[in-house]
C-alpha cells in the first residue's frame, strides 16, 4: 500500500511541475535518432487518467497482497524495480540538470516505498522448511 501511495503522490508531483511536456520531447528526440523504439507520447487527459487507474487498481489489489497470495510477487518485484528505476531516474536527471527535474521533489518516497516492497517481498518469499522440505 506504501507504494500505491507514493506512486500517487508522485503523480500528482509530475502533474503540477509539468512532467508530461520534458517526457513528450525526450520521446521525441530518441524517435527521431531511433525510429525503431516503440515508446509512446501522450496527452495530458490520457496520461493523467491512465496513471490515477494504475494507482487505483494497486490500491485495490494491496490487501491480496498482504495476504500473501503467492501470485502476487513477481508482480511485487516487478513493480519495485520498475519504481526504483523510475524514482533514480528523477534524481539523476535532477543531477544532470542541474535542477530539480519534475516529478523529482516525490522520488525519494517512491524509492523508498519501492524498496520496502523488495525487502517485504523478499521476506515473504517461502523458506524450504516452510514449504515442507527438509534443509
Amino acid at each position: 500500500m506504501a507504494l500505491s501511495i507514493a506512486l500517487g503522490l508522485h503523480v500528482a508531483d509530475e502533474a503540477i511541475t509539468d512532467f508530461l511536456p520534458l517526457y513528450n520531447s525526450i520521446v521525441g528526440t530518441i524517435r527521431e535518432s531511433y525510429p525503431w523504439v516503440l515508446l509512446p507520447t501522450f496527452t495530458f487527459s490520457v496520461w493523467l487518467t491512465g496513471l490515477i487507474a494504475v494507482v487505483s487498481i494497486l490500491l485495490l489489489l494491496s490487501p491480496m497482497v498482504f495476504a500473501g497470495n503467492p501470485i502476487f510477487r513477481p508482480i511485487s518485484y516487478f513493480l519495485g524495480v520498475l519504481m526504483t528505476l523510475n524514482a533514480l531516474a528523477h534524481i539523476g536527471g535532477s543531477l544532470y540538470l542541474g535542477a530539480l527535474a519534475p516529478g523529482v521533489i516525490s522520488s525519494p518516497s517512491l524509492l523508498l516505498a519501492a524498496l520496502a516492497l523488495l525487502v517485504t517481498t523478499r521476506r515473504m518469499a517461502p523458506t524450504a522448511s516452510s514449504a515442507g522440505e527438509v534443509a
